[in-house]
């Protein structure tokens, strides 16, 4: 820390109690001035030839109208209430105007530089007077060392508007914001960055040819040391840094996100503590209005972090709307983990899942609102580069989604429409898998058990089963939740898949009997209403544990035939033919069950709740001897 000393002379300033200063010499003193609750008893005319004839009055323009004001008023005493930096400043110009000796450094400077101002103590009144000194020290050492000004620049606040006018303020941001934008190669000042350490730190100092190497400075070596201002401050050196244009968009957005740590805890966690709401609210809509426009420049986990702190404190709509867009675009960076934004106490679900469909939106607009702008620009004859969302970002957005579901399907009171809502929102990003989505459906069904039949049909059909791998269609044709006719369907796809893996034809679905053949999908997903609607509460019913065990083995027989078959073409294609007869009698049987089942039952096939209810519990001892 740089510091200045000022004056020869011994101190010889004494405290008599908290309130009163004076200075111990044999001369009787003949002013008395107040300076807040403080008294000062010094001298206006002094013959004593160790100090100066007029210590006060020969260095202060103030002092001089003030003394001579009080004479012609008979005023024993002299009030100074509002002189900036209080007692503490007033007696450091006081003891340079006696000559004693007085040290100035970054944490006192400003407020005597203010209070000299205040008490006139000009080159105009005296040569070599305090105003002039301060200001060399300040443009000398203060403003040319690093830490020294951010320390000067804190002290600034208590001291307002005399450090605005005085352009103390302005001089240390520019200073702080000059030494941020520098190369790295030229930053020779000790800064503080506990962050991360360097491979120097860590003891794995790299040699060269038996030199050790000058360990190199980071992009980001100022950001710690910032965050050691209050948010106002915070805001107009990060302003003034960006405007120097030398800082890139992702330096400044590591200072955001330390600021972030430091400033709010709990910000990691994603649960902002501490009582003082409003201040909170401050530092969090700074953040955001401070962040670079650059793309990239902050990370998806910081700009979700920042979401949930936005909605714990109720910060404005246009930051919350500032952050759901930047999110948006860069979605494909998040993880499920991220997503987790809890809602306020007293809600029924635990999730905000109206957030993440607003972030799935955002995402959504960026190739719409992409085709729009590049319209206008066409209008207007401008050459821009449009947006563009890569396929691979829109499966790892799809794929996230997916993930989310499924982790929030463990909420009991997660509504199915919510659910199915965010699951089609990704629908038309085409997802090379449904395993993911398939998950996330099991869960759901396994979660809550109770829902209707339609429900289950409902949410099975935004499942594509020709897009599930051989894993998944084995778990879900095993699957105790899934209706009969989403079995069938998994089924069918696994027997067509197996049979026509070796041909370059592609996938193409037998020749079956169109009762079954309504129970397969006619488009990518989905499946279509039954041509005999009698039986179609029938096929959205759960299937038994033996009907399932009944259709494995058939499956585990269609495809030991296969695999028999593959040594040579004629008998590839002979199984061909065969697995479709097979699939016919199994299909046959199995719906010639499901009528026989019909026939004796047939108030259970009903569409009322009890019905339903009947066929579930049917079902449940065999799902809770498999789970058990």
């Amino acid at each position: 820390m740089k510091f200045m000393k000022l004056g020869s002379k011994p101190d010889s300033f004494q405290t008599d109690g908290d309130n009163i200063r004076y200075v111990a010499t044999e001369l009787a003193t003949d002013a008395v001035i107040n300076v807040g609750d403080v008294k000062f008893y010094l001298h206006k005319v002094c013959t004593d030839a160790s100090l100066q004839r007029f210590p006060l009055l020969s260095k202060s323009a103030r002092l001089q109208k003030l003394v001579a004001l009080s004479n012609d008023e008979n005023h024993d005493e002299i009030c100074i209430d509002n002189i900036p930096g209080g007692p503490t400043a007033f007696e450091v110009c006081a003891k340079f105007c006696y000559g004693m000796t007085v040290t100035l450094n970054a944490y006192n400077v400003v407020a005597t530089r203010c209070a000299a101002e205040y008490l006139e103590m000009y080159e105009t009144v005296e040569k070599g007077n305090l105003v002039y000194k301060i200001d060399v020290f300040l443009n000398s050492s203060i403003f040319r060392s690093w830490k020294d000004s951010i320390i000067v620049l804190q002290t600034t606040k208590s001291l307002l508007p005399w450090t605005e006018e005085l352009k103390v303020v302005s001089h240390c941001l520019d200073s702080i914001a000059s030494k941020a934008s520098v190369d790295t190669s030229r930053v020779e000042w000790s800064y503080t960055y506990n962050r991360k350490k360097l491979p120097t730190e860590n003891g794995n100092d790299p040699q060269w040819n038996g030199v050790r190497k000058q360990p190199m400075v980071p992009k980001d070596w100022w950001v710690e040391d910032l965050c050691d201002l209050q948010i106002d401050l915070y805001k107009r050196v990060i302003t003034t840094i960006k405007t120097k244009g030398k800082v890139s968009g992702d330096v400044v957005g590591e200072a955001l996100k330390a600021y972030a740590l430091r400033r709010l805890p709990g910000f990691s966690k994603g649960m902002i503590q501490g009582s003082d709401v409003i201040k909170n609210r401050s530092v969090v809509e700074t953040i955001i209005w401070l962040l670079p426009t650059e793309k990239n420049s902050v990370s998806c986990s910081f700009l979700l972090r920042l979401l949930q702190a936005v909605i714990a404190l109720d910060c404005g709509e246009m930051g919350r709307k500032e952050v759901v867009r930047r999110i948006g675009q860069q979605l494909e960076e998040a993880t499920v983990g991220d997503l987790f934004i809890r809602t306020p106490a007293g809600e029924t679900t635990l999730f905000e899942i109206d957030v993440v469909q607003n972030l799935v939106e955002e995402f959504i607009k960026q190739e719409k609102g992409t085709v729009t702008d590049f319209q206008e620009e066409i209008e207007f004859q401008e050459i821009r580069s449009p947006a563009f969302v890569s396929d691979a970002s829109k499966v790892k957005v799809a794929k996230l989604v997916d993930g989310y579901l499924a982790e929030i399907s463990r909420d009991p009171n997660l509504l199915l429409s919510k659910f199915v809502d965010l699951a089609q929102m990704v629908s038309e990003l085409a997802r090379p898998s449904h395993d993911g989505l398939y998950r996330a459906i099991d869960m759901y069904l396994k979660e809550h058990p109770g829902i209707s039949k339609s429900e289950r049909k409902r949410i099975c059909k935004l499942m594509d089963c020709k897009k599930l791998s051989a894993d998944a269609c084995k778990h879900a044709v095993q699957n105790e939740r899934l209706p009969m006719r989403v079995v069938v369907q998994v089924l069918f796809f696994e027997q067509v898949r197996t049979t026509t893996s070796s041909s370059s034809g592609g996938c193409t679905t037998p020749d079956l009997p169109g009762s079954l053949r309504a129970l397969l999908p006619t488009g990518s997903h989905g499946s279509s209403r039954s041509a005999t609607t009698n039986t179609e509460d029938d096929w959205d019913a759960i299937p038994t544990a033996e009907e399932l065990k009944s259709l494995r083995g058939e499956l585990a027989t269609l495809r030991l035939s296969y695999d028999v078959a593959k040594t040579n073409a004629e008998k590839i294609a002979a199984s061909k033919v065969k697995g479709v007869v097979m699939s016919k009698k199994i299909f046959s049987k199995l719906w010639s069950s499901k009528e026989r089942h019909s026939e004796n039952s047939s108030s259970e096939t009903s569409d009322s709740p009890a019905s339903t209810n009947a066929e579930e519990t049917k079902s449940t001892p065999s799902r809770s001897r498999r789970h058990s």
